[in-house]
């Protein structure tokens, strides 16, 4: 299994949940480039002069990155097993993506399990569905988070333990593992050189792959690949009443379960109850050879 944060979270995210995977699937955890404890290269913004070393962050960077882990790492420790990839928030659309180039190269998963996944409301190609004064200030939005000093204004005032703990109050509702290690697990690399950059290149992604579009490209894959959702009922910011409508236009998914009173990370609020839910999906899921 490999396990995909979201954003500005990092591999430690999952620290409730590795233990408990292991006792079914050997279990790596990365941080994505830009994230955690991984290099933090400048940002490359689309219309940009190319500077020597910067990247352009998004979910195809990302999905290489997951790529290059898999052949490199997982492979040659668990050569002939398969390979499952589980994601939370941008994580799942990272997921998606990896299955994607997997299945374009003959070597699809056995499994995807997206919890809470990203729907991207901010993304171009859904601007439609924003509200008139959304639609109406977007081309100065736009070039606002382009500019440096704006956003490093803007990342110094959110990068804050106090700020922290108010947003995960928000993300955790019910409140459990809130606690002083969780708010230093996403403070510390917050304070890492660079880590303004990865900020970013993530609030310019504005033209990038969404989630129903992947499945669409999932669902007519041979052999098939079981995407799996997991979702928090109460999360403030994905609602699951999309991924119930992704559940019902894709036939990709196998599965939806929604769960009473968690938020956006379930997995971190609630691991008591969705390290079992995950335990069997591995177990149900069929054997693919990973690459």
């Amino acid at each position: 299994m490999l396990l995909v944060h979201g954003f500005g979270a990092n591999r430690r995210h999952w620290r409730h949940n590795l233990t408990s995977l292991a006792r079914v699937a050997g279990v790596w955890a990365i941080d994505l480039l830009g994230f955690g404890a991984s290099s933090k290269p400048p940002s490359q913004l689309q219309g940009e002069i190319a500077r020597a070393g910067a990247v352009r962050y998004g979910f195809d960077l990302w999905a290489e990155q997951l790529l290059a882990f898999t052949s490199e790492v997982i492979a040659p420790a668990a050569p002939a097993t398969p390979l499952h990839l589980v994601g939370n928030s941008i994580g799942a659309v990272v997921t998606l993506n990896t299955a994607r180039l997997l299945i374009a190269q003959g070597q699809p998963p056995a499994g995807v399990v997206l919890i809470d996944c990203a729907q991207r409301t901010l993304d171009d190609k859904r601007a439609a569905s924003l509200g008139l004064v959304e639609r109406a200030s977007r081309p100065l939005v736009k070039q606002l988070v382009r500019r440096r000093w704006l956003l490093a204004l803007l990342f110094r005032s959110l990068a804050r333990p106090a700020v922290i703990r108010q947003v995960l109050q928000r993300a955790y509702p019910s409140g459990a593992h809130v606690d002083a290690e969780l708010v230093a697990l996403l403070h510390g690399p917050s304070t890492e050189p660079g880590a303004l950059e990865s900020f970013r290149g993530f609030v310019n992604l504005f033209n990038d792959h969404l989630a129903p579009d992947l499945l669409t490209q999932i669902d007519g894959a041979s052999p098939g690949v079981p995407v799996r959702l997991l979702w928090g009922a109460a999360d403030p910011w994905e609602d699951p009443a999309e991924a119930r409508q992704w559940a019902a236009e894709h036939g990709c998914i196998q599965e939806l379960v929604v769960l009473p009173g968690l938020g956006h990370c379930p997995h971190d609020e609630a691991p008591e109850l969705v390290n079992p839910i995950l335990r069997s999906w591995i177990a149900a899921s069929p054997e693919r050879v990973s690459p």
